[in-house]
Parts: structure tokens; sequence; C-alpha cells
């Protein structure tokens, strides 16, 4: 009896080796990682704001890894393509998504089929670009205190600009009116560029716009800012206000971009990610580089990115309850 328990045991201690080995071999070593390039999808096309800082990224993360950084644009959906992707992929760090603040939002007001807070796991929040407020010229106002003076004394005469129903420019500005006590007339268009024509020629007059976007109209003065939506004043715009300086309490708005991995990426390979990915975005020349699109290198840890990713579902899921943002 008791042999038979003792080879009862060491069979028992067997299978439970062949398990634990069989695992360890299903999950690739960090030290060993990566063996082969990696794919980063890019929830938006070539050519945007987001593909410029993901393609920033993706060449010095290349060089730190020792392996080619692909970078997959996957269009549609304010990225919901490209996450749908990345969830579906092995978590085995061969495959990242490079998303922005954009996706948070399309996922308060659209069911997807994953969930960004449960098939994800942060990597790192790679740069951010924050909101400017920014006027049309002939608009007679100068500051924040005279733009909210002018739309009280003229309730619903004010239009703004943003890229599409529910999209983050959009919630700003109902975040503003909100906060503010003003009714605003929200103008959505399908991207940027059309946006900006129509406030450049004062057919619009006012919108919330990531500061790579609008920048360049503001430098040329064909556009006026009147604050930032940082929670300090940024280097690209020193005597620019805050708009917490000029008097809208908490009012921090930013196109941020950070890189997510499939839910099971074994840690050690999300904390190698994230190393290289901060060596990367404070690199001086890629600085450099994106600082010319108003944007600027974080590199947060996975720990700063899931709750900083958490704040943003929740102050954008306030907002569009209150201001009874749907999906189209």
């Amino acid at each position: 009896m008791k042999r038979a328990v003792t080879v009862s045991a060491i069979a028992g201690a067997a299978v439970a080796l062949a398990i634990a080995t069989h695992h360890a071999a299903a999950q690739p070593a960090a030290g060993k990682y990566p063996t082969k390039p990696v794919r980063m999808t890019v929830a938006s096309g070539a050519g945007g704001g987001l593909d410029f800082v993901a393609r920033q990224v993706a060449v010095p993360l290349s060089e730190y890894l020792g392996q080619t950084v692909v970078v997959d644009n996957r269009a549609g959906a304010s990225g919901s393509i490209a996450a749908e992707v990345t969830a579906q992929a092995a978590p085995d760090g061969y495959t990242l998504i490079f998303l922005s603040a954009s996706l948070v939002v399309y996922g308060i007001v659209n069911k997807t089929p994953y969930d960004l807070y449960r098939d994800f796991v942060p990597v790192s929040q790679a740069a951010a670009a924050p909101y400017l407020l920014t006027v049309y010229p002939g608009l007679p106002v100068t500051t924040v205190k005279e733009l909210i003076a002018y739309a009280k004394a003229n309730p619903s005469a004010l239009n703004y600009a943003s890229t599409g129903n529910a999209s983050l420019a959009h919630l700003a500005g109902e975040l503003f009116a909100s906060s503010t006590g003003t009714r605003l007339v929200h103008i959505p268009y399908k991207g940027v560029g059309a946006g900006l024509t129509d406030m450049l020629s004062g057919r619009v007059q006012m919108s919330f716009l990531s500061a790579g976007s609008v920048y360049p109209q503001v430098r040329t003065q064909k556009l006026k800012a009147i604050a930032i939506a940082s929670a300090t004043r940024a280097k690209m715009a020193p005597d620019l206000p805050t708009m917490i300086e000029s008097g809208v309490p908490g009012f921090v708005v930013t196109q941020w971009h950070g890189v997510l991995a499939p839910r099971g990426t074994p840690q050690p390979i999300v904390e190698r990610l994230q190393r290289e990915i901060q060596k990367a975005v404070q690199r001086p020349d890629v600085a450099a580089r994106l600082a010319l699109d108003g944007t600027e290198g974080i590199g947060s840890s996975p720990e700063e990115f899931g709750k900083f990713l958490r704040s943003e579902r929740e102050q954008w899921a306030k907002v569009a309850k209150q201001a009874n943002i749907r999906a189209d």
C-alpha cells in the first residue's frame, strides 16, 4: 500500500512537471525575446497623426529590440478594427496595438467585440499632444473668459468643429459647455481637414483639436489659440495659458498615444517593451520630431498607463452620459 502511494505521488509529480514544462515552453522567455519581427497594428490609416507618432516610435524600437517593428495600419471604426485583430492575436509579445484616446471614447458609446480593459494589458503611454482651444481670428475674443462671456451673451450662436460624432473633439466641446454653463452648436466633420477649412473661412468659430492638427495654422496666425488643455503649460507654447489657469477647473484633454498587448502577454516581455518605448520617445532626435507635431514623449510604466486608461474611461463616460451622446 505504501509503495502504491509512493508510485502514485511520483507519477503525479511527473505529470505536474510535464505541464509546467509545457507551459514554460509556450511562454517566450524575456531574455530570448524577440526572435522575429514584431507587428504593431496602428488604429488609423497611414499619414495621420497617430501613424506619424507610431512610426517615430517604431524605428528606434526596432533598433533597441534587435528586430524589425512592422507598422500595420488598420483604419476604421476609430481603431476598433485594429483592436479586434490584436485582441485575437497570441499573447507572446509579437503583436501589439498602437492606439490613441479616440479608441477609448469609441468603446464608451459603441458595442465592440473586445473589451479594451479585459482583453489587453497596458504597456506604456508613449506620447501625448494636448488639445488647443482655437477660435476664428475674426471672433472678438482673446481669452477663455471673454469667450465664455460672448457665448453666454449669444447662446447657441457659436459653432464648434469636431472630427465626428462621439469623437474626442466632440466630447471636449461638450465638457467645455457643461463646465462653463454655455450653449454651443456641434458641427461634426469626417476628419480634421474639412473642419479646419470651415474654421479658416469663419463658417465655424471654434474647436478643440490636438496641437498637432492645428498648431501649424496657429503659428501662421490663420487661427487664434487662446488656451491649451494640458495640466501645465506646454513647452511648445509657454506663453499660452492652460484651460485651468483660464478659469475652467480640471479641464485636461489630450490626444495621447499608447501601446497595449493582448491579455496574457508575459510580464517580463511587457516590462522589456516599456523600457524600450521609454528610451525611444526620450531619444533627442525622436523628441525633436515629435515636438514639431506638438507632441511630447511620455514612456509611462504599465501601472501608470493602466491607471490613466481607467481615469480616461471614467471622465469621458460621464461626459457622454450627461450630453446624451450616442453612436451614429
